[in-house]
């Protein structure tokens, strides 16, 4: 995902962060301008569902929009992952 879709700023002059800490979390990636958070889901968050819908619960509150890619989606389907993104900044 980083390589394929985020680094090198290929959206434009938005700048993500990998493994960024907010409060007791770490997410995967993050992007401030866009006030974005964007998490990769492997299989054990099938086994969480309790614990991801909190973490997404305090990150909006931070005024934060989650979006979620399951971890086969990007392993499979990067160019629909990136067109996802790219269709979300309008």
């Amino acid at each position: 995902m980083w390589l394929e879709v985020l680094s090198r700023r290929q959206f434009s002059s938005y700048k993500f962060l990998r493994q960024k800490p907010i409060e007791h979390f770490i997410v995967d990636f993050y992007c401030a301008k866009l006030g974005w958070v964007i998490e990769i889901d492997g299989d054990s968050h099938a086994e969480q569902p309790r614990y991801d819908e909190n973490r997404t619960a305090l990150l909006e509150r931070h005024g934060l929009t989650v979006i979620r890619y399951g971890n086969r989606d990007v392993l499979n389907n990067i160019a629909g992952v990136y067109d996802d993104l790219a269709g979300r900044l309008g």
